[in-house]
C-alpha cells in the first residue's frame, strides 16, 4: 500500500509540473543567448569563403592573365614563381577576393582603417580591397616579379581619384586588419604602386596577401573619441562595432577596434572621429547561424557614448545584412 501511495504522488506531481510548464510557456520568453567566440568567428569565415574566387593556372608557361567576377584583370608571371625557393612547374591554385562595398567589408571583417604616421588609425576611402594568394599542393608560393591588378574605377562608384595610393594589409592582429602605407619598386616584394588610366586603376605590387587602393578620409572639424556599449553578454569576442560615414558612398567602413572589459565599452580609441559627423554606428554579432545587427543613425558629439539593446537589433541572412549596410547613405 505504501509503494502504491508513493507512485500515486509521483504521478500527480508529474501531471502538475506538466500543467504548470504548459501555462508558463505562454508567458515566459526564453532569454537571447549570446554566441560563443567560435560561432562569431565561424560566420565571418563563411562570409570570407563566400567572397573567395578560385582559379587554376599553369606555372612555367609565361604570363598568366585572369579576370575576376567583377571585372578586375589579374596578371602575374608564371615563370617567376617559387616553392620553398625552387622554380614552380605544373598547375597551381590562385585564390582571389575583391571587396568594393561596406556590407561585404563588414561581414568579412575587413574595415578601411589606415595606420597614420603617428601610429594612430584613421578612416580610409577605398578604391577596392584585394586578396591574392597562390598555393601548390598545400604549400605557399612566392613571386620574384610583380603582380598587377587593373581595376575599373566604376567598381568603386567614383571617377578616377588620383589621390589614391597603395596600401598593404597588416594581419598581425587577426581580428583587426589594419592598412599600412607601402610604396617603392614592386618587383621582388618591394612595396607597391597605383597608376591612373582613363577609366581604371593599375595596381602593381610584389607580394601575395591583402592590398588596397586608398586615401584618408579628410574632415577639418575638431576630433573626439566616441564609445559604444552592447547588450549584456556581448563583448569584443562575440560582437563588433563599426561606423559608416554618411555621404561617402559604399567604399568605407571604420571599426571600433578596442574594448575595455572594465567599462564594457567599445572604442575608436585614437580620437579621430570629427565632432558633428553624420554617420551610422553598427552593432554586429551572430545568432544561430545568421547575423544579428543593429544600425543607429547619429550626429557625433564630443565624448559621446552610444548604446545598443537587443530590442534595436534584427536577425537576417548574410545577404540581408549586406543589403542593409549598403543601404546606408
Amino acid at each position: 500500500m505504501k509503494n502504491f501511495k508513493n507512485i500515486s504522488l509521483v504521478v500527480l506531481a508529474a501531471v502538475a509540473l506538466a500543467s504548470c510548464s504548459k501555462n508558463d510557456d505562454e508567458s515566459i520568453t526564453i532569454a537571447q543567448l549570446p554566441p560563443s567566440s567560435q560561432e562569431f568567428q565561424s560566420i565571418r569565415q563563411i562570409a570570407l569563403q563566400n567572397q573567395t574566387q578560385s582559379f587554376t593556372a599553369t606555372a612555367g608557361t609565361g604570363v598568366i592573365t585572369l579576370t575576376s567576377a567583377k571585372g578586375v584583370t589579374i596578371t602575374l608571371n608564371g615563370n617567376n614563381l617559387t616553392k620553398n625557393g625552387n622554380p614552380v612547374t605544373g598547375s597551381f591554385d590562385i585564390k582571389f577576393i575583391e571587396l568594393f562595398d561596406k556590407g561585404t567589408m563588414l561581414v568579412t571583417n575587413k574595415p578601411t582603417m589606415g595606420v597614420m604616421p603617428s601610429g594612430d588609425k584613421g578612416i580610409l576611402i577605398s578604391g577596392g580591397e584585394f586578396y591574392i594568394n597562390a598555393i601548390q599542393g598545400g604549400v605557399q608560393l612566392a613571386t620574384l616579379s610583380s603582380i598587377q591588378l587593373n581595376v575599373p574605377n566604376n567598381l568603386s562608384g567614383d571617377p578616377i581619384d588620383n589621390t589614391m595610393v597603395f596600401w598593404t594589409g597588416d594581419t598581425t592582429d587577426a581580428d583587426n586588419l589594419a592598412w599600412k602605407r607601402d610604396g617603392g619598386t614592386p618587383a621582388g616584394g618591394q612595396g607597391g604602386a597605383v597608376d591612373f588610366n582613363q577609366n581604371s586603376y593599375n595596381v602593381t605590387f610584389g607580394n601575395f596577401g591583402w592590398t588596397n587602393i586608398d586615401r584618408f578620409y579628410s574632415d577639418p572639424r575638431p576630433k573626439t573619441q566616441i564609445l559604444a556599449t552592447v547588450p549584456a553578454g556581448y563583448d569584443n569576442t562575440n560582437s563588433s562595432i563599426y561606423l559608416s560615414v554618411d555621404g561617402e558612398g559604399q567604399n568605407q567602413l571604420a571599426k571600433f577596434d578596442t574594448y575595455n572589459a572594465i567599462t564594457q565599452q567599445f572604442s575608436e580609441h585614437y580620437g579621430q572621429i570629427p565632432i558633428g559627423l553624420l554617420c551610422h554606428i553598427i552593432f554586429a554579432t551572430e545568432d544561430n547561424g545568421q547575423w544579428r545587427y543593429g544600425i543607429k543613425a547619429v550626429t557625433t558629439t564630443a565624448n559621446a557614448v552610444y548604446a545598443f539593446s537587443l530590442a534595436e537589433t534584427t536577425v537576417g541572412t548574410e545577404a540581408q545584412m549586406i543589403a542593409a549596410i549598403n543601404a546606408i547613405q
